[in-house]
């Protein structure tokens, strides 16, 4: 299939143009604003599909609304009528058409242009009136409140907000995309105008604390909940904001004759993540948890890990090592410590199942052999 993408240099054609580079069925002709108009009029005569995504919403004069939204799509439907093509096409709207201002009337224009189409010549229309749209390589001070907010808090610039209780309907790029993607397989529409299924309704004021806990987690080294929904977007698009001279941060540990110890990450609600370094002969631990749990592995080196029971005092004894990835739970009731029995720096991951509290640390001193 042959698939034109108009204003291809914009935010939602890069990242739709990447998503169909991975179908090798598809040859991908590309339009912007600096081609002239005989190109795309070859590409509207030769092509299966049209994204149209070209569109103008910061102009100097209003004029320029009209001429980047209704004239440009008037001009492609008049190149696919002249010559008896019935291509389908999707247009990327915006819910300003609905409303009373000169970008959102020139959007409409452009919205009845292609139902006129499909209804004159039977070709698939596809119209998507598009709320905020966020995601990565969306441009900063543009459009995007997101976007914005985005680079200036990577690059410690001061934000804006006048009414933080002020809500938004926001779309993930992807999502978008997706949705996009899918309509390539449509046979028959059931209605000119398709909607994006997942829209999050969030106000400036949770947008903006959620990006600045992002920002934050690199002291505090608490990550909020970002494996699904709108946070899980948000977090991604943050991250894509990040100069290149900022992708890594040093952890701040602690460090002593035994070896050293550094926090990596502290969850919501699924504990955090440490490391430490043993030198060798040394051991650590020696405590017990009543209701805490941990995960240790060792990743470099070769350790022996005892329990004991602390009612019983049976003893329970591991050798694990960085030549078979084995995990061993610390087990609550069992006072437990790990050595270094090796000749090089023991190197061990561990999770615990709650963040460190201070006043509650639930870590009881009990040495697991007392043989003096």
């Amino acid at each position: 299939m042959k698939i034109l993408i108009t204003g291809s240099d914009g935010f939602i054609a890069k990242n739709l143009i990447e998503h169909l580079k991975r179908d090798e069925s598809l040859q991908i002709y590309l339009f912007n604003k600096r081609d002239s108009l005989n190109i795309l009029e070859s590409y509207v005569k030769e092509v299966d599909f049209i994204f149209h995504l070209a569109g103008v919403n910061r102009p100097k004069d209003n004029s320029e609304f009209y001429e980047g939204n209704s004239n440009l799509t008037k001009y492609i439907v008049k190149i696919l009528k002249e010559n008896n093509k019935k291509t389908s096409i999707l247009l990327s709207s915006s819910i300003q058409s609905d409303l009373d201002n000169e970008y959102g009337k020139s959007k409409l224009e452009a919205e009845k242009v292609l139902i006129d189409y499909s209804n004159s010549t039977g070709a698939k229309v596809f119209i998507y009136k598009l709320p905020n749209v966020f995601g990565k390589w969306s441009k900063p001070n543009y459009n995007s409140v997101i976007s914005t907010w985005c680079h200036n808090i990577t690059n410690g610039l001061d934000i804006q907000i006048n009414d933080e209780k002020v809500e938004l309907n926001l779309v993930y790029v992807d999502d978008v995309i997706e949705s996009f993607i899918e309509q390539l397989k449509v046979e028959k529409i059931k209605d000119f105008y398709v909607k994006v299924e997942t829209i999050y309704k969030k106000s400036l004021g949770q947008i903006r604390d959620l990006l600045f806990s992002f920002k934050n987690n690199r002291e505090t080294l608490i990550i909020p909940n970002v494996a699904f929904g709108f946070e899980r977007a948000l977090y991604a698009t943050y991250l894509s904001y990040l100069n290149t001279n900022n992708f890594s941060y040093v952890l701040n540990g602690h460090k002593d004759d035994r070896g050293t110890f550094y926090e990596i990450l502290k969850t919501l609600n699924s504990g955090q993540f440490s490391l430490s370094t043993t030198a060798p002969g040394i051991t650590r631990g020696n405590h017990y948890h009543h209701t805490k749990n941990e995960k240790f592995l060792v990743v470099h080196g070769e350790a022996l890990i005892e329990f004991r029971h602390i009612v019983t005092n049976e003893i329970i004894s591991y050798l694990v090592s960085d030549k078979k990835m084995e995990i061993v739970e610390m087990i609550p009731g069992y006072t437990h410590n790990i050595k270094n029995i090796g000749d090089e720096e023991m190197i061990l991951l561990l999770w615990a199942n709650e963040t460190f509290d201070q006043n509650n640390p639930d870590t009881y001193f009990l040495e697991v052999r007392n043989d003096k």
